[in-house]
């Protein structure tokens, strides 16, 4: 019998008895877990050592510290509009302040990118685990109790925005493989999800649905899509074939792919001329794919981004398996995504289905209709860095510290190597930059991996796209060095060449030689590719101040190029634009020193950014 409740103490205690006081507390991953019920159990078990809590989960969501002042003074009205109101959890706190008492344990097997990577405390207890097999650690360590947010509609209750994982115990609990009681916060701003996703209220031990425990969501702003980025995109969308199935990630490569598909259905002369610019002759890649999606596509996705909206809405995802177009295992994104979501007529809806992570994430359990379905499909993944040899870097730094987790890139790539016509592609910009200075994220060697080189496929940067599949380690390496920064590639050539990986005689193609940003700029019409091309939470002024903010971030510790900007910024009256972006950031009348020199960076950084952008 359900027993609905509205305080969340209340079920803490419940739970304690239930329980014994050992609780292993299973939280989903990213935007489903239940903030009351975990600090509840949380502040327990802070009270009484006699309590046991273990709790296990990913991808815990806060607003990004904010390290200086500039920071903060821009940020902090974005984050209280996209990210006010949602609950801060205990266990984050503690795990922050060093403050986790020795009762209480909590495992993480992803973290938000870099929110841990100087946490110690996380750090230690990071879990390195494949997503499908997350739930079986959960099993392994006997979990008792799972908590998440759910909709309401009546007597039924949706996972919404979290089968992934909970389906997947849940069939374990009714093979009698596992014994947990299941919780539900009622939080009214959740699409009701249909499908596997729709729960009758009899699978819940217990309801928490009180007006004081509602809260808005977690709705991080979408950050701006970059001409390399755009790049990306336009490469990857070239490889998605009609008919086919495609899965991609929450970022901004994931918008620009969908942007470029976009493109390709609806202004297919744009996107032609977009993938004629930008291919350099000699690179070797898959057959360029130019037609309009008139059978359509299936979306076996670990996350459903906001990005499938619009691909589903303009028909490219529209091909049916199981009367769903699009099955996820989990979502997160900006509010108005998730309104989005509510607001879809109920037929629109009901061809997306939720699904539980083993599900999408894997071949086996009912294999032969999942090959049946993800006909040629496309595994678009990130990386952070990729070795010239063909692996690629995307949770961790080489000294051990955790920057975010395998999650479910292992999963797709090995599909791709199973599944007849699939491909993965690794995606990432050809450079960073890091304390002021511009880095190759091709690099010969790292000192850690998370996809082996033996699972090399496809690779793709804004210079192009690199077809590893079957190739010698020689052959890698040259076409990884074609899609490479020019300013980065002869000192890959040489780490090779002294390795003994590439010929002596072998040299870089001329048509190589020119790998740099300039062409990529101008080989993007703005009128095409947008910064946000699907929406924004910014304001316009903050639209404006984005690009400063970026080129004043940029340059580091660069001395002389910070002294140029603030005399830039001193130098001449202000514009109407310029006071109104000085008054978002509190600087339009400043007498303190520090606030003046702030305000001068700033207005030299707009100033900067306005002549360049001028056209020459």
């Amino acid at each position: 019998m359900t027993a609905f409740l509205s305080d969340p103490e209340e079920i803490a205690d419940r739970i304690v008895v239930h329980t014994g006081g050992r609780i292993v507390l299973g939280l989903p991953l990213g935007l489903g877990k239940s903030p009351h019920v975990a600090n509840a159990l949380f502040e327990r078990a802070r009270r009484d050592p006699s309590i046991r809590l273990d709790i296990f989960t990913a991808l815990t969501l806060e607003p990004p510290a904010l390290t200086s002042e500039l920071e903060r003074r821009f940020l902090e009205p974005v984050f209280e509009r996209t990210m006010g109101g949602y609950p801060e959890f205990a266990y984050a706190a503690a795990q922050r302040s060093g403050d986790m008492p020795p009762n209480i344990e909590v495992n993480e097997f992803f973290f938000q990118a870099g929110s841990r990577l100087d946490n110690g405390i996380a750090q230690r207890s990071y879990i390195s685990a494949n997503y499908t097999h997350a739930a079986r650690c959960l099993l392994d360590r006997g979990v008792n109790v799972i908590a998440q947010i759910v909709a309401r509609r009546g007597d039924r209750f949706s996972l919404s925005c979290n089968s992934d994982m909970t389906l997947d115990l849940l069939l374990h609990r009714k093979a009698g493989k596992a014994d947990f009681l299941l919780v539900g916060q009622v939080n009214d701003e959740l699409p009701f999800m249909p499908g596997r996703a729709d729960l009758p209220a009899d699978d819940f031990a217990m309801i928490l649905d009180s007006p004081e425990t509602r809260f808005p969501l977690f709705g991080p702003p979408k950050q701006p899509v970059s001409a390399a980025h755009h790049a990306i995109g336009v490469h990857v969308a070239s490889l998605v074939p009609d008919g086919g199935s495609l899965q991609i990630g929450i970022g901004e490569i994931g918008d620009a792919v969908a942007h470029s598909l976009l493109l390709r259905q609806q202004r297919p002369d744009r996107f032609r001329s977009a993938v004629d610019t930008l291919l350099v002759a000699g690179q070797v890649r898959p057959p360029v794919e130019m037609s309009s999606f008139d059978q359509g596509l299936y979306a076996p996705t670990e996350m459903l981004v906001d990005g499938f909206l619009e691909l589903i809405r303009t028909g490219i995802v529209s091909r049916e398996v199981e009367g769903a177009v699009l099955h996820g295992g989990f979502f997160v994104g900006p509010r108005a995504f998730y309104a989005a979501l509510r607001d879809m007529d109920e037929e629109t809806r009901a061809r997306i289905q939720m699904r539980e992570i083993s599900y999408i994430n894997a071949l086996y359990g009912d294999e032969s209709a999942k090959r049946a379905a993800r006909v040629d499909a496309r595994f678009v993944n990130s990386a952070m860095m990729v070795t010239l040899l063909g692996a690629p870097i995307s949770d961790a730094l080489e000294d051990g510290r955790v920057v975010s987790g395998v999650g479910g890139q292992y999963n797709f790539v090995a599909q791709a190597m199973e599944l007849d016509g699939a491909r993965s592609i690794i995606t990432l910009p050809a450079t960073r930059l890091h304390k002021g200075a511009v880095q190759s994220n091709i690099v010969w060697s790292y000192g850690h991996e998370t996809i082996p080189r033996h699972l090399r496929d496809i690779v793709v940067t804004e210079y192009g796209v690199a077809d590893l599949r079957g190739m010698s380690d020689e052959r890698v390496v040259q076409r990884l060095i074609a899609v490479a920064d020019s300013r980065f590639q002869n000192e890959l050539l040489d780490a090779a060449r002294s390795a003994g990986k590439v010929g002596p005689s072998w040299s870089i193609p001329p048509e190589w030689r020119n790998n740099l940003p300039q062409r990529i700029g101008e080989a993007l019409p703005e009128d095409d590719f947008t910064s946000f091309p699907f929406g924004t939470d910014f304001t316009p002024v903050e639209q404006r101040l984005l690009p400063a903010l970026q080129h004043l971030a940029q340059l580091g510790r660069s001395p002389g190029q910070i002294t140029a900007l603030a005399a830039r910024g001193i130098a001449g009256s202000l514009t109407s634009q310029e006071e109104e972006a000085l008054n978002r950031l509190q600087l339009g009348a400043v007498h303190d020193v520090r606030s003046r020199t702030i305000r001068a960076l700033v207005l030299g950084a707009l100033r900067f950014i306005d002549r360049t952008e001028q056209p020459s």
